[in-house]
């Protein structure tokens, strides 16, 4: 006797390509699915829609590998930007993070992950050989090293600044440590170290 299969299989296949996605298990997949399932046809079909235009016309900026659907993208192109300023992050989304304090005014620079010898990650693997293009017609003046407060955050910062010191263009590192509204109790060695180490004049 056959056993029945637990879902139909376009089902089973939606749910399959759904658990691809980050953070997504079994059980939020066939959330998902069934929701998916549920809804209206239309707006079931408006988000392959917005899927696939998201994969025709998105792509990295020639300059900067910001994602963008024209390159170079608004940052590169725009007039009121700082030129002589580039604020290195590993993803594209933490441009957004950047932005959304509105004090940064200067040009971006996304690296495609850190350096991560454990999972096999080197230098050649980012996007650090045309970071350092940018610098050799002498305009930058000023590198800011805004890779995430882990190990390998930690390790990208430090390769990126022995290899861009000697070119004469001064490499700073965001500060990090203690957030706003946070209990100094509750701050474990590392994020205290930094915030110690990121103090600045009152």
């Amino acid at each position: 006797m056959r056993c029945m299969p637990d879902f139909a299989p376009p089902v089973a296949h939606l749910i399959d390509e759904l658990k691809r996605l980050p953070g997504i298990g079994q059980k939020t997949a066939q959330r998902l699915a069934f929701f998916l399932l549920r809804t209206d046809r239309d707006q079931a079909l408006a988000l392959s829609d917005a899927i696939r235009e998201a994969k025709e016309k998105v792509k990295q900026c020639s300059i900067c590998n910001n994602i963008t659907d024209t390159d170079p993208c608004f940052f590169c192109t725009s007039p009121s930007r700082n030129h002589g300023l580039i604020c290195v992050v590993e993803e594209a989304t933490n441009i957004q993070a950047v932005e959304k304090t509105r004090q940064f005014n200067g040009m971006y620079h996304v690296l495609g992950g850190a350096l991560s010898p454990l999972q096999g990650i080197s230098p050649e693997q980012l996007k650090i050989k045309s970071l350092i293009e940018r610098l050799k017609d002498g305009t930058v003046e000023e590198i800011i090293v805004a890779t995430n407060p882990t190990a390998e955050g930690e390790a990208t910062s430090v390769y990126l600044s022995k290899l861009i010191k000697p070119l004469g263009v001064r490499v700073t590192r965001i500060a990090m440590g203690i957030p706003v509204g946070s209990d100094l109790e509750y701050a474990d060695e590392v994020t205290m170290l930094k915030a110690m180490e990121g103090r600045r004049d009152l």
